[in-house]
């Protein structure tokens, strides 16, 4: 690949998602923060009315709202699919080339410590992966390749991702993970720094990654009432083994329902506040070695 000219940081694609809105506010005002000789970099806020409102969104879930297809369709008018056409526009102004990196800050409820989220495979993703979880053993990367076509702001660019931060509540700062966060940021800049200097190692290394291989819903009665909650020897055990016939969920009459599967998976996004309207309980993923 080329030389990378433009990296986007943006935070408040959730607007009560604290921690990304107020590292951004940070890098705005102290830019040189993140300046890099080599790269532009640009700090950018996501769903403005929803930060000042302290929501995760007005009419629609912003960071859904990143289709082609919606993106060129001007008969969508809602707030966030207004929002989502000006930021395509401020990461590719008229005859620019589009920005080479998406970083895109996200905080959850589930105890999830520091991830990466990856749209795909991308070679430099994963050596960038590797980069980080050698120097702190805390960052996981999750894999969804599925989420390419779900209208995701990482999904614009070939090298958009996620840094997902919790268990932090909405609207809530937690300052151990914001600078353990802001820490990963700069390492992240450092990285792509020094690959435009050519002072990466060509070494391979073994990165673990978490394979995405679907979602569960809560069990839920004909009417759509959840009818479970996620079981307490299951909550907060992101990126923990889950085996066949261990609980998942506990009923409100205290009865355990297990997990049925035929082989061990590994759930995150565990109970996340977000996702009860989504309809997932939780992402089943495979763990498994790469060399990059």
């Amino acid at each position: 690949m080329s030389q990378i000219k433009q990296v986007a940081i943006v935070g408040g694609n959730h607007g009560n998602e604290l921690t990304g809105v107020h590292l951004v506010k940070k890098f705005q005002q102290y830019p040189n923060l993140i300046n890099r000789e080599s790269f532009e970099t640009l700090p950018l806020l996501g769903n403005l009315k929803a930060i000042e409102e302290g929501k995760r969104y007005i009419d629609k879930d912003l960071n859904r709202c990143f289709t082609n297809q919606g993106l060129q369709n001007p008969q969508l008018s809602s707030y966030e699919d207004t929002r989502a056409k000006a930021i395509q526009q401020i990461l590719q102004p008229q005859n620019q080339p589009f920005v080479d990196v998406i970083v895109d800050l996200h905080s959850t409820t589930a105890n999830m410590g520091l991830s990466l989220i990856f749209c795909d495979m991308h070679p430099l993703l994963l050596r960038l992966g590797a980069h980080l979880s050698s120097i702190n053993p805390m960052v996981k990367v999750f894999v969804n390749q599925q989420s390419r076509e779900g209208g995701f702001l990482r999904s614009l660019c070939e090298l958009g991702f996620v840094i997902e931060v919790g268990a932090v509540a909405q609207n809530i700062l937690n300052a151990e993970l914001f600078q353990e966060t802001e820490q990963l940021i700069y390492a992240v800049l450092d990285y792509f720094e020094g690959y435009n200097q050519g002072n990466i190692s060509q070494i391979n290394s073994t990165l673990t990654l978490y394979q995405y291989i679907g979602s569960i819903d809560y069990p839920r009665s004909d009417s759509g009432e959840i009818q479970a909650m996620i079981h307490p020897q299951l909550q907060f055990k992101d990126y923990e083994p889950l085996n066949p016939g261990e609980p998942m969920f506990l009923t409100f009459e205290g009865k355990d329902i297990f997990y049925e599967g035929e082989s061990t998976v590994y759930p995150i996004f565990i109970n996340e506040a977000a996702y009860y309207e989504k309809g997932i309980a939780m992402y089943l993923s495979q763990k498994q070695e790469e060399v990059v």
